[in-house]
């Protein structure tokens, strides 16, 4: 007899005198206090008590109830099976953690075990927003990540995995970068130990990725146990083969492993060796810079109008996500950038070739993610097909590029290693060939489905679809054997008590009865008027005509199962193959978008150069264009050694003249160029960029009781503590949001600082015209101007930056632009012009009635000289008429 389970004191109380089913709710959730318990009856999840309240909230389902439990009723509310996952991606969208129990036994089995017995159930999964595999809840486009971030010893790191493609990436940096490192990969969820998120420094950063916060205990990230659990997670006995892992890595690492080992409820990812990633690899660009610049999102949380968008001409699922990793994370390394470059620009001479990749690629799938789902025991029949169909079209890639080797040159090196990894190796050929061979064209979506496996694939499994789908033809033909053998009119019928039987008239029977126990007829029931019997052979295949079926889907699952972990134990050469599809195609889709706009090759080095020759921003440049309107480029240049030029410039000019796009364009295209991208531009050169800054634009953080100016201020302070002489800044209206002068005080002390101390090359667009003295009293600062002009009475932007400094900010003309009414804008221009008339020191403005109570200025009428002006057609006077027109008109002014 088994042993009663024992309980902790508080799941005892909530057990006491519930019912056998409602006890096993109970526990089960017990287990997990912080999910929304998806609990499996039948044909629907059911949900209980506080969670079936937050899910009828959340998902606009029926809140019901349940029975009693300790004299309360129990609210419940409930999902059909067959539409969960569009549920569950509501739950998990909004933040929300799901843990899915399953039955776990056929309820048959459970009446076996008495009236009372209880289905027997368990949590298979916990579903979070970093660990999603399925198609359904994922961005095909987009990478889903799973981050971890811990702090030893004063350093910082963040562990990183793609649990739907099986990639795992680690880096170490300083706590000041942690923000930037952390934002560089976007990912859905992060993992923390509690006490690093009630540090402020720290929460930031955490605050900043975008991601949902779990808090798990600090006791999980010690290095010792952080260490073991992810050697168990690699079924290795030590990280040294990984390579040299700080401390906090590994506590991130640890972070990871115990996170997957609760939610994936044992079941082990096929998961790559983790990627350890320098600290000096990647262009640090922090959550601000990210967001002001719009790289992978706009400012609205869009991808449609960010740079990614607006660049991405890949084909396929997965390039389009190494596409995305590549503008996220720019390189550092002009080696490693050039091997970039040399690729694309490769691709982009051969534009047959080119095209050719692009079509094959076309019919690809996304292999990585079918192997991840495969290796969790997640994936189904067309998973499978997708793992076919990607190693397919892999020979075949990797066949286009024979011959187009130059005797010379070669190919480029990132060229050359993809199509080295298309190789596939003899056991993923086998795969490829059992699968082809195996599995039908057009599988079922899911495994119990069945009718996957080809015909003649197992003499086993034919026999067993025969005999269930033929069963009404083989009956027939034993009827009239029967019929022939006894000379007996014999109907072969069946019913749930006997199965299938003979059947004929009782006077018909007479002579089987007399026959005796020789007789290969044995009787099995007399009725009325007929009576019925039964041979062996009818028996025996009564027996497999209702086993057919389930032994057929048996076959098939067994089937299933062998290539499912055959896929499993190919997991690491498989995703190779899936990384080379994925990496050829984000260099096709990249020399494509070059030649679609005209892009030219930068050229990068390890000097401090920025120049820019009639350089174009991207997005802006697609958005005028659309709109058949010419985009004006613009050059830069900056010298950030101080020996061949400025290295800081100060932008002047109107307000929509294009300062802030001048702004971001620039940086955009270092984030081209490091990304190994062709940039829009004529020519560009420029030397490698360690940090980028953008402080463009600003808004309140009221969650922190931050206003637009304290955050200005927040992001300024980063810049100016950690920009360095490689880095390169871009700066926007600092000071704007306080009091004149201290305004201009804070933005004269920045552009000093950033020239002096930081040695950055900055691009610093102000209003404060003032600034335009530091070209003469700094040695290399520079004054650049959005050019505009007036013509008739109205102001014309033209975008272009020209060298100078701006004498006005036309800003009343621009209210005019805007709509401000007509009076408002006269009194404007009077105040403004007794402003500019006297001393700004003597200046007063209690001196101006600026909120007396006066009558507005009347709007004075068109003059006689512009009346006699709009009477004239300058294309339809002769020389002669031109000349007494002018007089005329000089006459009246």
């Amino acid at each position: 007899m088994n042993a009663p389970v024992s309980h902790p004191p508080e799941i005892a109380a909530s057990l006491e005198g519930a019912t056998p089913f409602m006890a096993q709710y109970l526990t089960t959730k017990a287990g997990q206090p912080d999910a929304i318990l998806f609990f499996r009856m039948g044909d629907f999840y059911e949900l209980f008590f506080k969670d079936a309240e937050v899910a009828a909230a959340a998902l606009g389902i029926t809140l019901t109830k349940r029975g009693k439990h300790q004299g309360e009723d129990i609210p419940m509310a409930g999902v059909p099976v067959h539409a969960m996952e569009g549920y569950l991606a509501r739950l998990i969208r909004i933040g929300h953690k799901v843990a899915i129990c399953e039955q776990l036994e056929d309820p048959a089995e459970a009446k076996k075990r008495g009236g009372k017995a209880v289905v027997h159930r368990g949590v298979v999964r916990v579903v979070t927003p970093g660990t999603l595999t399925e198609d359904s809840l994922l961005d095909a486009r987009g990478a889903n990540r799973l981050a971890a971030v811990a702090v030893r010893k004063g350093r910082a790191a963040v562990a990183v995995v793609e649990l739907s493609s099986g990639a795992v990436d680690s880096v170490a940096c300083s706590i000041e970068d942690l923000g930037a490192a952390l934002a560089a990969f976007r990912p859905s969820e992060v993992l923390v130990t509690d006490r690093m998120y009630s540090d402020e420094t720290t929460r930031d950063a955490l605050d900043g990725s975008g991601g949902v916060v779990q808090a798990l205990a600090g006791a999980i990230a010690e290095p010792q146990a952080a260490g073991a659990r992810v050697e168990r997670l690699y079924g290795v006995s030590a990280l040294d083969g990984f390579g040299a892992f700080e401390e906090a890595e590994v506590s991130a690492l640890g972070l990871i492993a115990a996170y997957l080992e609760t939610t994936q409820a044992g079941k082990v990812p096929a998961l790559a060796p983790p990627r350890r990633l320098g600290e000096s690899g990647f262009l640090a660009i922090d959550p601000a810079t990210r967001a002001s610049l719009e790289i992978d999102r706009t400012q609205r949380g869009e991808r449609e109008g960010s740079l990614l968008a607006c660049i991405d001409r890949s084909v396929t699922s997965g390039g389009a996500r190494a596409l995305a990793e590549r503008i996220a994370r720019p390189l550092r390394d002009p080696l490693a950038i050039n091997e970039q470059l040399d690729a694309v620009e490769w691709l982009l001479e051969r534009r047959d070739l080119r095209r050719d990749l692009r079509d094959a690629l076309k019919a690809s799938s996304d292999i990585a993610r079918a192997v991840g789902r495969l290796a969790l025991g997640r994936g189904g029949p067309r998973d499978l097909a997708a793992v076919r169909t990607g190693l397919s079209i892999a020979e075949g890639v990797a066949g286009l590029f024979v011959g187009q080797v130059d005797p010379l040159t070669g190919q480029p090196r990132r060229i050359a290693s993809a199509l080295d990894r298309l190789t596939l190796s003899p056991d993923v050929s086998r795969l490829k060939a059992d699968l082809i061979e195996g599995l039908v064209d057009e599988p079922s979506h899911l495994a119990r489905d069945g009718g996957y496996v080809r015909p003649d694939y197992r003499p086993e499994l034919d026999a067993a679809r025969t005999l269930r789908d033929d069963s009404r033809r083989v009956v027939a033909d034993l009827e009239a054997r029967a019929v022939v053998e006894s000379g007996v009119p014999f109907k072969i019928k069946h019913n749930a008590v006997l199965g299938y039987f003979l059947e004929t008239s009782a006077k018909a029977a007479e002579a089987l009865l007399r026959a005796g126990p020789d007789s290969p007829f044995i009787h099995r029931q007399t009725l009325a008027n007929q009576i019925r019997f039964t041979t062996v052979e009818l028996s025996e295949l009564d027996a497999k005509i209702s086993q057919a079926g389930h032994r057929a889907l048996a076959i098939e699952a067994e089937t299933f199962e062998g290539w499912r972990r055959e896929a499993a134990r190919l997991a690491q050469p498989l995703q190779a193959v899936a990384e080379a599809l994925a990496e050829l195609d984000a260099h096709a889709a990249l020399a494509e978008w070059a030649q679609e706009v005209g892009a030219t090759r930068p050229i990068v080095d390890d000097t401090l150069t920025f120049c820019v020759e009639a350089g174009r921003h991207p997005v802006v440049e697609a958005a005028v264009k659309a709109g058949g309107d010419p985009y004006t480029p613009n050059n830069a240049r900056l010298d950030g050694s101080g020996q061949d030029g400025s290295r800081l410039a100060i932008v002047t000019g109107p307000n929509m003249a294009g300062k802030s796009t001048f702004l971001r364009q620039n940086a955009l295209l270092v984030i081209l160029a490091q990304a190994g991208a062709f940039v829009p531009a004529r020519s560009m050169r420029l030397g490698v960029v360690d940090r980028l800054f953008s402080r463009v634009g600003a808004g309140d953080d009221l969650a922190r009781g931050r206003s637009t100016f304290m955050m200005e201020m927040v992001e300024t302070a980063a810049i100016l503590t950690q920009a360095t002489p490689k880095s390169f800044v871009v700066l926007d209206e600092i000071g704007r949001g306080t009091a004149t002068y201290d305004g201009l005080a804070i933005a004269w002390a920045t552009a000093e600082a950033l020239h002096e101390t930081n040695r950055a090359r900055t691009l610093f667009a102000t209003h404060y015209h003032e600034l335009a003295q530091l070209e003469t009293r700094l040695d290399h600062v520079c004054n650049l101007s959005m050019v505009a002009r007036e013509w008739n009475g109205e102001l014309v932007f033209l975008h272009e930056a020209a060298p100078g400094a701006a004498d006005r900010s036309y800003g009343v003309q621009v209210a005019k632009l805007a709509g401000v009414p007509g009076a408002v804008v006269a009194r404007a221009r009077s105040v403004l012009n007794r402003l500019e008339g006297e001393k700004a020191a003597a200046a007063r403005l209690d001196d101006l009635p600026l909120f007396a109570v006066a009558e507005p200025e009347p709007i004075r009428g068109p003059s006689p000289v512009e009346l006699a002006l709009r009477g004239v057609d300058p294309d339809e006077l002769t020389p002669r008429e031109a000349l007494e027109a002018l007089y005329r008109l000089k006459g009246l002014a």
